[in-house]
């Protein structure tokens, strides 16, 4: 699934994404695919998979989408 990034606090490594169909989905530091990925900004374009968890829906595997040219 892909969104893009509602907001984000670096210190605590919370924030949220926005699916293309609207869905708001809760970022956690668990959350990262990767340790190395410190930082999201507003409107980044991301890819990840969803968890329902506590009754909020969080996501899992937070990647950047990048883009290969050629």
């Amino acid at each position: 699934m892909q969104g893009t990034v509602k907001h984000f606090d670096a210190a605590d490594r919370t924030g949220s994404a926005v699916t293309d169909d609207r869905t708001e989905v809760a970022i956690e530091p668990a959350s990262f695919a990767d340790d190395s990925l410190l930082m999201l900004r507003f409107g980044q374009r991301v890819t990840f998979g969803v968890e329902d968890r506590d009754g909020r829906t969080v996501a899992r595997d937070l990647r950047l989408v990048t883009f290969v040219d050629g």
